[in-house]
């Protein structure tokens, strides 16, 4: 096997990346959890990952990583944590500035933050992007002096000026994955992810002298953001019933994500279900088996309006593409025989022929 496609040995080299101490901010973890959110959502019908992604597509999803860092932490005397030794984090505090302006409300999201001051988040994408190609980008994969590029190429170095990067005649602004990496990312992915999460919450930690126990609900928690506003609008889509197991919901019911946030953090609509608290608890952060994944895509197929009309009216981020992109290529790679959750504490083997059928409504 060609050392570029062996994966035990692309997560080896990826570990040594974590453990490189030259890095004064987090960027390095945010490009890399970017890269890999990245490679699932652009993953095509076969659940192939994307072979190349852009600078500007890196800039919208680090901004993504970062906007729940930019509000107070509470046992922090209000204050923004630094994700920075030395002077204050260029992105963060570009974002941190976009929200001032736009979304002074802290429980504002960036899709509502997004739409509301178009003008100033594009002016934030073009300095977050170019924050990330000046810096970041041409370092990351550098070990001391020396650099060994096998995560992705790229066509520019460190000198760049801005001037190149403003013109888009002469800027290449491709993020070419190298060999097998952008499959061994979304492979890796249920590992490497809460790998880089701790090193990053590590850092953050030592940067503000806190102990790390409640920062990383704080910094990657799937309650960051409140599904309240969906709840009611998708237990009427759903007609009252659980979306697993079919039964009443009465009572309660609890807005799932229906792709494990563990996995990959999705709050877009596509990926909300409301379920029994039972069947929340008991589904956990496993992947829902085929008979699930097909009532996910018969929704997708047949209340397309119906979503959209919900994501209209409740100022709700909807994205079937990127949602879709990371189910094929999460569940059209599995080998045959991973347990998937049925019901209960019942599992089932999963079977590429049942997953790919059950997915042919949105194929």
């Amino acid at each position: 096997m060609n050392a570029r496609d062996d994966p035990i040995r692309f997560a080896e080299r990826l570990l040594a990346l974590l453990e490189e101490g030259s890095f004064t901010a987090t960027y390095k973890f945010a490009v890399l959890l970017g890269l890999m959110d990245l490679c699932l959502e652009h993953s095509n019908r076969f659940g192939e990952p994307a072979p190349m992604v852009t600078t500007r597509q890196l800039a919208e999803k680090v901004i993504d990583l970062y906007w729940s860092h930019t509000t107070p932490f509470e046992s922090h005397d209000g204050e923004v944590l630094r994700q920075n030794s030395g002077r204050p984090a260029v992105i963060l505090s570009r974002i941190q500035t976009f929200r001032n302006r736009a979304a002074p409300d802290q429980s504002c999201t960036l899709h509502r933050a997004r739409s509301s001051s178009p003008a100033e988040f594009h002016a934030l994408l073009d300095e977050v992007e170019w924050t990330l190609v000046l810096m970041p980008l041409p370092k990351l994969q550098r070990f001391g002096g020396s650099e060994d590029r096998f995560v992705y190429e790229i066509a520019w170095d460190d000198a760049i000026t801005r001037g190149h990067f403003r013109n888009t005649r002469e800027f290449d602004n491709r993020i070419s994955f190298v060999g097998s990496a952008a499959e061994h990312l979304v492979r890796l992915a249920p590992l490497l992810r809460p790998l880089i999460q701790q090193k990053w919450v590590e850092m953050v930690g030592r940067l503000n002298q806190l102990e790390i126990a409640r920062l990383e609900s704080f910094l990657f928690g799937a309650d960051r953001v409140s599904l309240q506003p969906v709840r009611g609008p998708l237990l009427e889509l759903q007609k009252g019933a659980c979306f697993f197991c079919g039964g009443r919901l009465r009572s309660s019911a609890d807005v799932d994500h229906f792709f494990p946030w563990a996995r990959y953090p999705d709050d877009r609509l596509d990926n909300l279900v409301v379920a029994h608290p039972a069947c929340n608890r008991q589904k956990k952060d496993f992947l829902a088996g085929a008979a699930h994944l097909a009532s996910w895509t018969r929704r997708l197929s047949s209340f397309d309006i119906d979503l959209d009309q919900i994501a209209e009216n409740v100022g709700w981020p909807r994205n079937t593409a990127r949602s879709l992109g990371v189910i094929r290529g999460t569940y059209l790679k599995l080998p045959n025989g991973v347990p998937l959750w049925h019901k209960a504490r019942d599992f089932e083997p999963s079977c590429h022929d049942d997953l790919l059928e059950a997915l042919a409504p949105v194929q």
